[in-house]
């Protein structure tokens, strides 16, 4: 039989991205637990320098790395990227700086920029011993693929033209096309996907995804998630991909075709986008996909990483597949051919108001396990600080077209819950050990959009998504409309939701019911009304958790600058630890000397308007 912890990051490793390359955000390390979290303190930091090098560029910044912990034989470095995509190698122990390598990218336009982290790979075909036999692969902002030597950090220089291949896009500039997660690498494959400007262009690039010789960086295959469909574009793959290499797969989690908000430009379900499509690693060739939205209309992006792990049920092992949705489903597959081990409901989606438009039918819904959120709020829940904006709130409620889930955008204000934030997001969760238990990170506030005609306004901006608090107007070009979208707030600037805000869910997949749910975040921090006391009514939130086998999951994420472990069990908060700034970044763990480490990087996130920063924070149990 399969064991769970055949994917888990055992302790004192942490090579992925995900912690092993199922993306299980779990390790089997084990020193700091419930007993003695309390006693955790800061071991060392480490500072970028970005925060003085690049003073001006910082507000355009997210800090979202999460470090590899190198093999002994690839010189057991701690690992990072930069905002700015340099890679840095550090002592595990101390913090102490080995090496650098800036890769100099262009820094012109408005995408924020951002690197979730670099992919390890140890090349088989070159001798052991030689350079670049263990090797660091990373995306750049600029659409490069770099390949590095893992021990000195200098360009493998046999890898496409001096250690660097450029992909598809880069002609369009890094403000229609990108990188923001780290690519993945197996069986001589090294795959990459790209971040694709959202909402501005019906036909905005292509998402292709391609696949790379690791050592020679040949191209080996690309993907088309919307190939044969005109009129559009993206689809792409911006959220971290998973390899199960024992079968020979790389999943892709797919985005929503062009343009977000309005589809009569592309008729149909739109096929393998807003998908989880399982790819053959040697070839790309489709072995099966399953669609969560059918012809998206809301910016349910597929977010974040699938997560391979092994249901075990009524004594049968089944690889499977868990898949955190914005919309707020948890869908759960059998990873072998993409069925479903919970059976599917169809929910009827109420029809376009737009001329042209027609929406699906129906929508997929597992009847397991519960979703994440409640997808309805009523004039009757509205929620305010006060009397006048509680009544405000039910006032904004009662104008909005409100037919709950899916219900598409027309030029009447609508109500969006989730938002495009979700629901889940790039953080994804974890899973705990073999329990087939996850614990998932979720924002919950209200949004409202419409779609405005584009003889109304002149549509400027470049924005991806709208900062807490504020409304943004884009222009849909090459279709009849601009998009309006923003948090549905109060006078005062809180959501017209009920908190918790964000919060943090624990879901058995297997027996299929919700275990605990618990506010995630403190709005003590936040405008109008700093307070100097916590206000757990949770905050929006960006960024992921892992959990241990000490019975602790750990996360940054929210706009509060702390960072907290939970007792898994539970839900309850054991101990927390105020950064200089947010870390909206996933942290790791690994074991070095006998000592455990939880790290973090700490850098801010231009999307919500918060301090920018360039810290990483490496905590243990204090020493006697």
């Amino acid at each position: 039989m399969l064991a769970c912890t055949a994917f888990a990051a055992q302790a004192g490793e942490w090579q992925f991205y995900g912690g092993d390359a199922g993306g299980r955000h779990y390790s089997e390390a084990g020193q700091i637990n419930t007993g003695n979290v309390d006693q955790l303190a800061v071991a060392w930091t480490h500072r970028s320098g970005d925060l003085e090098r690049r003073a001006e560029l910082m507000p355009q910044t997210s800090g979202q790395a999460t470090p590899l912990l190198l093999p002994e034989q690839a010189g057991e470095s701690l690992v990072y990227c930069t905002q700015f995509n340099e890679v840095i190698a550090l002592d595990p122990g101390n913090g102490t700086e080995r090496w650098r390598f800036d890769p100099e990218i262009d820094t012109s336009g408005e995408r924020p920029f951002r690197c979730r982290g670099v992919a390890y790979y140890e090349e088989q075909r070159v001798a052991d011993g030689e350079h670049c036999r263990h090797r660091l692969y990373t995306n750049t902002h600029d659409r490069r693929l770099l390949a590095l030597d893992a021990i000195d950090g200098q360009p493998c220089r046999d890898f496409g033209k001096s250690g660097a291949v450029t992909q598809f896009g880069s002609d369009r500039g890094a403000d229609h096309v990108s990188n923001s997660s780290a690519p993945v690498v197996a069986q001589g494959v090294v795959v990459s996907g790209s971040t694709v400007i959202d909402f501005h262009f019906a036909e905005s690039p292509r998402g292709l995804v391609q696949a790379f010789d690791s050592l020679t960086g040949s191209l080996r295959w690309s993907f088309d998630p919307l190939q044969g469909h005109s009129g559009s574009g993206s689809a792409n793959v911006w959220a971290p991909m998973s390899i199960d290499e024992a079968r020979g797969l790389v999943f892709l989690p797919t985005s929503a075709p062009s343009p977000d908000y309005y589809g009569a430009n592309r008729p149909g379900d739109n096929r393998y986008a807003n998908s989880i499509v399982a790819l053959d690693l040697a070839t790309g060739e489709v072995q099966w996909h399953f669609q969560h939205v059918r012809h998206d209309l809301w910016d349910y992006d597929t977010p974040a990483q699938p997560i391979l792990f092994d249901w075990q049920k009524n004594g049968e092992t089944i690889p499977a597949l868990a898949q955190p949705t914005k919309q707020g489903f948890v869908f759960v597959l059998d990873r072998r051919n993409g069925k479903s081990l919970w059976e599917i409901t169809e929910q009827p989606v109420p029809p376009s108001q737009i001329p042209g438009e027609h929406t699906a039918r129906t929508q997929p819904k597992p009847i397991a396990p519960p979703p994440l959120l409640d997808p309805f709020l009523m004039p009757e829940q509205a929620w305010g600080l006060t009397p006048w904006d509680r009544s405000d709130c039910a006032e904004q409620l009662a104008e909005l077209d409100n037919l709950g889930l899916f219900t598409p955008l027309s030029e009447k204000l609508t109500l969006m819950l989730p938002g495009s934030l979700g629901g889940a997001n790039w953080g994804g969760g974890a899973i705990l050990g073999d329990s087939g238990v996850l614990v998932v990170n979720v924002n919950t506030t209200p949004f409202s959009g419409r779609l405005v005609p584009r003889e109304e306004t002149a549509g400027q901006g470049t924005s991806d998504h709208p900062a807490a608090g504020a409304r943004m107007r884009v222009p849909m070009r090459g279709t009849p409309y601009d998009v309006e979208v923003g948090a549905l707030v109060s006078p005062l600037g809180t959501p017209c939701s009920p908190p918790p805000w964000g919060k943090l869910v624990a879901v058995d997949l297997v027996a299929g019911k919700t275990l605990w749910e618990k506010p995630l975040g403190s709005v003590h921090d936040m405008a109008p009304f700093p307070v100097p006391f916590h206000l757990d009514w949770g905050t929006p939130n960006l960024g992921g958790g892992i959990a241990t086998a000490g019975g602790l999951f750990f996360i940054g994420a929210t706009m509060d600058k702390h960072i907290r472990a939970f007792d898994t069990e539970s839900g309850e908060v054991l101990w927390r630890y105020e950064l200089p700034v947010d870390a909206t970044a996933t942290p790791m763990t690994y074991t070095y000397k006998g000592r455990q480490y939880v790290v973090i990087n700490a850098g801010g996130h231009a999307m919500f308007s918060r301090p920018q920063g360039d810290y990483l924070y490496a905590f243990a149990l204090e020493q006697e």
